[in-house]
């Protein structure tokens, strides 16, 4: 696969076409949104679904940490579906998750499925400063002068429609000036439209989406998106 940089300032960042974005200066891998265990949490609520989500999105995790090798990683939130989540943790995942934490610090960032702190390697913080950029769920209205934030909550998607067929797919969102938005990483998370309100207001000079691909990214102007398909 092939990582797009996309530059802050004096910084590059990498943005690959897992949804994960990479900081090569400072080796650092940043993901967005895992939902760990939230086919379990459906299913106590009476919705069925199989229950390998969590896996699933451990072993796509676990390639990038053997691809990118990185000192930390930082989760920026909702890594979990729920408070309870990391108890119904299978042992299994578990462990892949504790021994992926002694290759590299995990900083978990609270989200607003997952505030409360948990017992797995690294730290949980409320959001996570480190060089120009502030680490944080979900993107403020404001930020702060010269502040470039990373965060996910919104789990974005695009939409590109041609003659042939329209596409959809998850996507980072960037105004390459002091915002980018990654897309949700784990495996059982829909998407919201980058033109809705909530995503496009953060950005008033415009934004540029970088959706996935099987092995690249795709670059697009936000009056070259169509509108995502209404679900039934």
């Amino acid at each position: 696969m092939t990582a797009a940089p996309i530059h802050f300032r004096n910084e590059r960042l990498m943005l690959d076409p897992s949804g994960a974005a990479f900081w090569p200066s400072k080796r650092v891998l940043i993901i967005a949104d895992l939902h760990f265990e939230k086919a379990t949490s459906f299913a106590a609520n009476g919705s069925l679904l199989p229950p390998y989500d969590t896996r699933a999105t451990l072993e796509r995790l676990n390639r990038l940490v053997r691809l990118y090798r990185p000192s930390k990683l930082i989760a920026l939130g909702d890594s979990f579906h729920d408070s309870k989540a990391p108890a119904r943790l299978a042992k299994d995942d578990r462990a892949r998750l504790e021994a992926m934490g002694r290759e590299a610090q995990f900083i978990w960032v609270a989200g607003n499925h997952d505030a409360a702190p948990h017992d797995l390697p690294g730290q949980c913080v409320a959001e996570h400063r480190e060089g120009p950029f502030v680490f944080r769920h979900q993107a403020l209205s404001r930020l702060a002068p010269r502040e470039i934030e990373i965060s996910g909550h919104y789990h974005p998607k695009a939409c590109i429609e041609s003659r042939a067929k329209r596409v959809s797919r998850a996507c980072f969102v960037s105004d390459a000036v002091s915002r980018l938005i990654l897309p949700a990483f784990g495996a059982f998370t829909g998407g919201l439209d980058v033109r809705d309100q909530a995503i496009f207001r953060l950005f008033p000079r415009g934004l540029r989406v970088f959706m996935l691909g099987q092995e690249q990214l795709y670059s697009f102007a936000l009056e070259q998106l169509g509108r995502l398909p209404e679900v039934a």
